[in-house]
C-alpha cells in the first residue's frame, strides 16, 4: 500500500537493489539489448548479458554506464524503470524515496542526468551519496568516529579512493581505472600474443578463474578466432601471462591511492596504520590484489565480506537513518 525507501547502487557492470526492509532484492549486470531498427528494449540485465557479443545485426547489447556515470540517457532511464518495476516497490499511494551512489568526482550535469533518470522511474525525493562513504559502510567501518578510515572501491568502470572520518570524507579520488579496463588489458594481450581475438565474456573469464596480480600458478583453456586462418581456435592461457598483462593497470590504483594518502592529515594516517585499508568493489576479487596493496603502501589490507556488494548493503544501512539524511538533502 505505501512506498518503501530504496537504495540504489547504479554500477558500470552491475546494478544492485536494495529495498528497506527486505535487504538486496535485485542484482543483475548493467547491459540493455536494444533492437535498433524499433529502439525498443528487448531484454534488460542478465537476460541482455547472455547476448553480449552473441546478437544478430539488428540487435545491440550495451551498458549505458560508463565510467561510473550515464552515457545514454535514454537506455539508462528504461533500464532502471524495468528494475524498479521489478521489485514492486511503487506504493498505491506513495512514490518510493530512492538512495543513489555516485564515484566523488562526479560533475552536477552527470548528478542531474542520474537524478533525471530516476525521477523518470517514479521516485519521489532522490538523494546521492558518494560511493566510497557507502562502500565503507557497507563493508562495516565505523566512519562517524573522530578516525581515519580508507576504502578502495574498485567497480566495474571506476575505482574510488577515500579517506573518511567523522562521517565525511577528508581527501578523495576517482580514477577511470577499473574491472572493464582489467578486461580490455587482457583481450588485448590475447590479440597481441597469440593472435586470437576472444569476446569481453571470455576475457572476464580469464580475470575471474586464472588472473593475479600476486602469485598463483593456474591455467585456462580459451576459444576465439585465428587473426590469420579467421578459423575458431583453442589456446591455454597461464596466471603468471595475465599477471603481465593487469600489472599496469593495476599499479594505476596503487599509486592514486598513494597519493590520496599523501594529501591525509598525518593523525587520520596514523589511524590507518592501526585499521588499514579496505577494498570492496569487484575489483577486490583480483587475486592477490590485496597482498600487492600491501607491500606497495606498507599498510594492513583487508577485503570486504562481500566486496560485490558493499556498496548496496551500506545504502541499506543508510536507509535506516533516511530521515536524518533527509534533513540534509532533499532534491
Amino acid at each position: 500500500m505505501f512506498s518503501r525507501d530504496v537504495g540504489i547502487d547504479l554500477g558500470t557492470a552491475n546494478v544492485l537493489i536494495y529495498v528497506k526492509g527486505k535487504g538486496i532484492v535485485l542484482d543483475e549486470p548493467s547491459v540493455v539489448a536494444i533492437d535498433t531498427n524499433t529502439g525498443k528494449a528487448l531484454a534488460v540485465g542478465e537476460e541482455a548479458f547472455r547476448m553480449v557479443g552473441r546478437t544478430p545485426g539488428n540487435i545491440v547489447a550495451i551498458r549505458p554506464l560508463k565510467d561510473g556515470v550515464i552515457a545514454d540517457f535514454e537506455v539508462t532511464e528504461q533500464m532502471l524503470k524495468h528494475f524498479i518495476n521489478k521489485i514492486n516497490v511503487k506504493g498505491m499511494f506513495a512514490k518510493p524515496r530512492i538512495l543513489i551512489c555516485t564515484p566523488t568526482n562526479i560533475t552536477s550535469v552527470e548528478q542531474k542526468a542520474i537524478r533525471e533518470a530516476a525521477q523518470k522511474c517514479g521516485a519521489k525525493h532522490i538523494f546521492l551519496e558518494e560511493e566510497p562513504k557507502v562502500a565503507a559502510i557497507g563493508a562495516g567501518m565505523d566512519i562517524f568516529q573522530p578516525s581515519g578510515n580508507m576504502v578502495v572501491d574498485i567497480g566495474g568502470g571506476t575505482t574510488d579512493i577515500a579517506v573518511l572520518s567523522m562521517g565525511d570524507i577528508v581527501t578523495s579520488s576517482s580514477i577511470k581505472m577499473a574491472g572493464d579496463k582489467f578486461d580490455t588489458e587482457i583481450l588485448q594481450y590475447i590479440k597481441k600474443e597469440y593472435k586470437l581475438l576472444i569476446g569481453e565474456r571470455t576475457a572476464e573469464n580469464i580475470k575471474l578463474n586464472v588472473a593475479t596480480v600476486y602469485e598463483r600458478d593456474e591455467e585456462l583453456e580459451i576459444r576465439g578466432r585465428d587473426m590469420v586462418s579467421g578459423l575458431p581456435r583453442t589456446i591455454t592461457v597461464g596466471s603468471k601471462e595475465i599477471q603481465r598483462a593487469l600489472m599496469e593497470p593495476v599499479m594505476v590504483i596503487v599509486q592514486a591511492a598513494k597519493s590520496v594518502l599523501e594529501k591525509t592529515p598525518p593523525e587520520l594516517s596514523a589511524d590507518i596504520i592501526d585499521r588499514g585499508i579496505m577494498l570492496t568493489g569487484g575489483g577486490a576479487l583480483l587475486h592477490g590484489i590485496d597482498q600487492l596493496f600491501a607491500d606497495e603502501l606498507k599498510v594492513p589490507v583487508l577485503i570486504a565480506e562481500e566486496p560485490m556488494r558493499a556498496v548496496a548493503q551500506g545504502t541499506g544501512l543508510m536507509l535506516e537513518h533516511m530521515d536524518k539524511i533527509a534533513k540534509r538533502k532533499v532534491f
